[in-house]
């Protein structure tokens, strides 16, 4: 399913070349829904009827991975963006290189998927970034994490989608390009004070 105004979006192809294992896409999404599936606070077949019943998997953040949560003013504010759109999309896509990242357009938060280590590795920066309403997400937290194949802003529903789809499992956003998004972001919102 896609938004009035929104392309779908498909996993890039990988280029085959000598030693490289090329993996047909229904292949990828299929081991990435496995991979994240396994993260579900009961069982990984509960969280595939969560996904076909509701669309939506509250899955544990802490072992496989974690989040920051990022409110979409502050993600957004280096395009001077004020909502969710295939523009933002991009952005954050040529930001986060390619990491994954979900988006809540009714919480109007984004959340970039990081390694599980971030929360503790990361502690100092994630206690600065609290004033601006950004908190890194590890362990004894859940995460509702959309199908894999929403990958596009519903506006009738505003239900969570993946705004950069994840490619494969394990691929996950560095931390160093979620920081900088984060300066960027704060950097730009000064500047809208000051004019």
């Amino acid at each position: 399913m896609t938004g009035e105004n929104t392309p779908p979006r498909t996993l890039r192809p990988v280029e085959a070349g000598p030693g490289v294992l090329v993996h047909p896409t229904a292949s990828r999404r299929l081991a990435t829904e496995q991979w994240l599936a396994s993260a579900h606070i009961e069982s990984p077949a509960q969280a595939r009827r969560d996904w076909r019943r509701t669309g939506v998997a509250l899955l544990a953040l802490g072992t496989l991975f974690s989040a920051v949560r990022i409110p979409l003013r502050l993600a957004l504010a280096p395009i001077g963006g004020v909502r969710p759109s295939a523009e933002a999309d991009a952005f954050l896509a040529q930001v986060l290189e390619d990491g994954p990242v979900i988006c809540h357009p009714a919480g109007r938060r984004y959340y970039a998927l990081v390694p599980a280590s971030m929360p503790t590795t990361w502690h100092q920066a994630a206690d600065e970034w609290r004033t601006d309403e950004v908190d890194c997400l590890g362990r004894d937290t859940y995460l509702g994490v959309p199908r894999l194949d929403r990958t596009c802003l519903e506006t009738a529903s505003l239900d969570s989608y993946w705004s950069v789809p994840m490619t494969s499992m394990g691929s996950l956003c560095a931390p160093l390009a979620v920081a900088r998004l984060i300066a960027a972001g704060k950097h730009a919102l000064a500047d809208e004070d000051v004019l």
